[in-house]
């Protein structure tokens, strides 16, 4: 009986355990799905408004589906082994944020408005469309020139100074533009650019890097007051400063979703860092103090929590108080199933109807059913993004997308919560739904780095090698 070894066999089997699917096929079916929704999606609102299917429908069609096949074949190519929800999630928001955007340009009373505002009317889906593919492209970008998370721990520094030069710009005479009392935008060469929006994802390498250092030292407690660990006097420091910052572009810039997004994303941060319950705790007594100070002086902030407190006390007479009163009339016609794609009364906001209050018209055509789904969507990008920071294997890298995820969670809670009248008014954008350059430029580079962290986290092992002195060294018995 011999008992001879065979290398090579033992050799395949561990390649088998170590090899992984790469679920690109999954990506590519599920994309089939996010563009034929919104194209089925487009037809309705044309049959709805003029009885006949729309002449664009072929155009948007092909347009939207060459923007998913470009995203699907880089992520096939350059990060194989990344998640494959996070694209057909992104891709099924974005092309219904277009056909929603679409069926407001067809309202003749916003037409009407745009004309005795501006003296004539310009349709915002064509220019959406525009941006979604500068969108893609720099999703595109993101994923061909990052090729490992890790490298931007190098710039934890650089990333704060650019954070604080983006947020700054809307305040330099000259290039800032003030809309609607709100400080945020800055105008060059015609166009608009909302900083905010990408300093969002700059700021959050700046507290990855930061944390990842200082964690243990943030983690340490001084004394136990009221069941709570409280954190030594010095590490209060950062947090301190960061609150300050917050609060001042809040009294600068009239701008409370920005403010609240960073400390929030901070916070978040600084708990998945520490697990330190006591950290939450500190930051939302913080929050609420700071906005109960800005709340009486500044008078932005002010009107938006007026409007938020009673909307039909001041409908007639602050047009704050009309958008959120059109608003909540707007969900409550909707009803559970809504009165159909193009059939509502949600123009009826005004001009922010395709912005801010773009959900309004969620919740009326397609009624707490539509509303629920498009929150179950944006839920499950969080998910998916929540899960990488889990599966990554780095450091950074977990503290990097749990941040990512929590600004994105923090900006649908800030946005749909004050058009629902849940909380005050933000002015921020619904992330992909919302008419605005900057908004989906920069979240669909989020998407990027986050898939990016994904496939590093998902990227099978590399197989161990071969060792030639194991393979000549054969026990043979006669």
């Amino acid at each position: 009986m011999s008992s001879t070894t065979n290398p090579s066999t033992h050799h395949t089997s561990t390649i088998g355990a170590i090899g992984a699917p790469s679920r690109r096929n999954t990506e590519l079916a599920l994309l089939v799905f996010a563009v034929v929704i919104p194209v089925f999606a487009y037809a309705n609102v044309g049959l709805a408004i003029n009885d006949q299917v729309p002449s664009g429908l072929l155009g948007y069609g092909l347009g939207l589906g060459l923007l998913a096949a470009v995203g699907h074949l880089v992520v096939r190519k350059f990060a194989p082994y990344a998640d494959p929800l996070m694209l057909p999630l992104a891709t099924l928001l974005n092309g219904l944020g277009l056909v929603l955007i679409w069926r407001l340009d067809q309202s003749p009373r916003l037409q009407q408005r745009a004309e005795s505002l501006f003296g004539s009317f310009s349709p915002d889906a064509p220019k959406q469309l525009l941006y979604s593919a500068l969108g893609i492209a720099l999703f595109v970008v993101v994923l061909m020139l990052l090729k490992d998370h890790r490298i931007l721990q190098r710039y934890t520094y650089i990333s704060m100074a650019a954070a604080i030069v983006l947020l700054l710009l809307p305040l330099v005479p000259g290039l800032g533009a003030n809309v609607n009392g709100a400080k945020i935008w800055i105008s060059i060469g015609g166009f608009s650019i909302q900083p905010g929006e990408f300093a969002k994802i700059i700021i959050a390498v700046f507290f990855s890097g930061y944390l990842m250092v200082k964690r243990d030292a943030l983690a340490l407690a001084s004394r136990r007051f009221m069941g709570l660990y409280l954190p030594r006097g010095r590490d209060l420091g950062p947090i301190l400063t960061l609150w300050a910052v917050s609060l001042l572009i809040l009294v600068f810039e009239n701008d409370l979703g920005t403010s609240l997004l960073f400390f929030g994303m901070f916070v978040i941060m600084l708990y998945v860092a520490t697990e330190r319950t006591s950290w939450i705790v500190i930051g939302l007594l913080m929050s609420a103090g700071g906005a109960v100070v800005v709340s009486t002086f500044a008078s932005q902030v002010k009107v938006r929590v007026t409007a938020w407190l009673d909307p039909f006390g001041c409908y007639e007479t602050s047009g704050a108080c009309e958008q959120i009163g059109q608003s909540i009339m707007s969900f409550g016609s909707g009803g559970v199933l809504g009165t159909g794609l193009g059939q509502g009364n949600s123009d009826l906001i005004g001009f922010a109807a395709n912005s801010d209050f773009i959900f309004a018209t969620v919740g009326e055509e397609l009624g707490l059913a539509g509303v629920m789904a498009f929150l179950l969507l944006y839920g499950l990008i969080i998910e998916r993004g929540i899960r990488t920071a889990l599966a990554a294997r780095d450091p950074f890298g977990k503290l990097f997308a749990t941040g990512l995820s929590g600004a994105f969670a923090l900006q649908i809670f800030v946005v749909a919560g004050g058009v629902m009248g849940l909380i005050p008014l933000t002015g921020m954008t619904m992330p992909f739904l919302a008419s605005g350059g900057s908004s989906v430029i920069a979240n669909w580079a989020l998407v990027g780095i986050l898939l990016r962290i994904s496939d590093t986290a998902r990227r099978p092992a590399p197989a161990p090698a071969s060792n030639p002195d194991a393979e000549m060294t054969q026990v043979v018995r006669p």
